[in-house]
C-alpha cells in the first residue's frame, strides 16, 4: 500500500489539468502502474483518488460484502463505479486531466487542495476544504466515542 499524506495546494488550468504534487508523485515504487482511479466521495464534497492497486483492492472488499441478487446492492455498486476517471500523470509535469462532471460536482472553479490522508488522496474545492474543518472539541467528542469499541 502507497500512504500519501500532507496538503497540497493546486490549481486548475484552462484545460481542466492539474498538477499532482511531486510528494504523491514520488511515493510511487519504480517500475509500478503510476495510474490513479478518482470518484466523487459518498459523504463528502470532494473526490478521492486511489493508485489503481488500492482502487483494485478497496473495490473488492466492496465487492465481496455485497449479494448481487438484493437489487439494492446491483443499485448501489452501479453508483459506486459511475462517474470514476482513470488518469495517468504525465511524465514530464506530472499533470492530471480530471473529468469537468467530476470537479463541477464538488464546485472547483480554479483552486483545489490535495490532501492525503493515507490510503488515499482526496480532491478538494480549496473553499469547502477551508470549511470541512470541525471543531477541536468534535475531534475529541469523536475520539473519545470511537475508544470506547
Amino acid at each position: 500500500m502507497v500512504t500519501s499524506i500532507g496538503k497540497y495546494p493546486s490549481k486548475v488550468d484552462d484545460k481542466g489539468r492539474l498538477v499532482l504534487p511531486a510528494a504523491f508523485r514520488g511515493v510511487l515504487p519504480a517500475g509500478s502502474d503510476t495510474r490513479f482511479v478518482i470518484k466523487k466521495s459518498i459523504y463528502d464534497p470532494c473526490l478521492e483518488m486511489y493508485t489503481f492497486d488500492e482502487w483494485n483492492a478497496q473495490s473488492e472488499k466492496i465487492k465481496d460484502s455485497l449479494d448481487f441478487f438484493n437489487p439494492d446492492h446491483v443499485t448501489f455498486w452501479r453508483e459506486y463505479m459511475r462517474d470514476c476517471d482513470i488518469v495517468e500523470p504525465d511524465a514530464r509535469l506530472g499533470r492530471i486531466s480530471i473529468s469537468r462532471e467530476l470537479l463541477d460536482a464538488i464546485g472547483v472553479t480554479r483552486e483545489v487542495e490535495f490532501f492525503g490522508i493515507g490510503f488515499k488522496i482526496e480532491i478538494w474545492a480549496k473553499e469547502q476544504f477551508e470549511q470541512s474543518r470541525i471543531s477541536n472539541e468534535n475531534y475529541v467528542a469523536i475520539a473519545k466515542s470511537l475508544s470506547r469499541k
